[in-house]
């Protein structure tokens, strides 16, 4: 579960690649579309081809099931409507481990603050897990479900675990590399998917003792 189209591309999707080679049923759902993330670009034509693009990059690490909440990109809020909406997904996917992105107020011990969207979802989400377990809570959006056991948190400034991705790192440069026309938007002609991803993997692999990894902060639900 994510805020917006390629927030998983920039950190999980090659541990996402190694889950779905291993037969695992990942799924993704957004909170947002994405519409207010490119400048240059009205937010109902942003929308549509973010989405689009998002449908290719899960494709790139083997997930064909993508939903979106349709949340106002940039306006995501950690109250009643969204911890709803992600109660009543929960209850329809029925996952055992939720993959998330970092919540916490910065990327890194004393890095930029972290986006709006990412820090609401990511909160909500905790307790959404308890809600959706709870069937005195949000009675008419499904039969509840208290099967997850962990959410992963990834790109966290505060890791406990990680993955080897040393087999699959090449798809989650693929992944990646399918947000073109965002990237582009971004205006830095020197950032590269490959060296971005393959330094940030490098990093995390140096502590797991394997050439590239991902890390997570794992939380018990």
């Amino acid at each position: 579960m994510a805020a917006h189209p390629d927030d998983l591309e920039y950190g999980a999707s090659a541990a996402v690649a190694r889950w779905t080679a291993m037969g695992k049923d990942i799924r993704y759902l957004l909170a947002t579309r994405g519409e207010a993330g490119i400048d240059s670009m009205p937010p109902e034509q942003a929308s549509q081809l973010r989405s689009a693009e998002q449908v290719s990059a899960s494709a790139a690490v083997g997930v064909s099931v993508v939903e979106f909440l349709d949340h106002p990109d940039g306006l995501v809020v950690n109250g009643i409507e969204l911890r709803r909406d992600l109660a009543a997904a929960i209850r329809r996917h029925r996952p055992e481990v939720i993959i998330g992105s970092n919540f916490r107020d910065r990327w890194g011990d004393s890095g930029p603050w972290n986006h709006v969207d990412h820090r609401e979802l990511g909160r909500a989400l905790l307790d959404a897990v308890r809600d959706a377990a709870n069937r005195w809570l949000f009675t008419d959006v499904g039969e509840p479900w208290d099967g997850v056991r962990w959410i992963a948190y990834a790109s966290s400034p505060m890791p406990t675990h990680g993955v080897d991705v040393t087999d699959h790192l090449a798809e989650g440069v693929a992944s990646l590399c399918c947000h073109r026309t965002y990237i582009e938007s971004l205006g830095d002609p020197t950032f590269r998917p490959d060296s971005f991803l393959r330094s940030g993997c490098q990093r995390a692999g140096e502590m797991l003792g394997v050439e590239f990894g991902v890390a997570f902060e794992l939380i018990p639900v």
